[in-house]
């Protein structure tokens, strides 16, 4: 991902991505399938994180 398709500052690289991937669970088969993607829910985090605002406040771009 280049800067330019970056929704924010702190949405993560593919690079970076690739780095953190192997440290989240796998989906399991059974079960209710994930409604987001891993990397929507972190950039999630880390916008609260570097924005210092509630979660109430967090855009509505980013999973519940």
């Amino acid at each position: 991902m280049t800067r330019s398709q970056q929704a924010y500052p702190t949405d993560l690289y593919d690079t970076e991505m690739k780095i953190v991937v192997p440290y989240l669970p796998p989906a399991k088969p059974e079960g209710r399938p994930r409604e987001h993607e891993w990397r929507d829910i972190l950039n999630g985090i880390f916008y609260i994180v570097r924005a210092g605002c509630s979660w109430r406040m967090l855009l509505h771009e980013f999973p519940p």
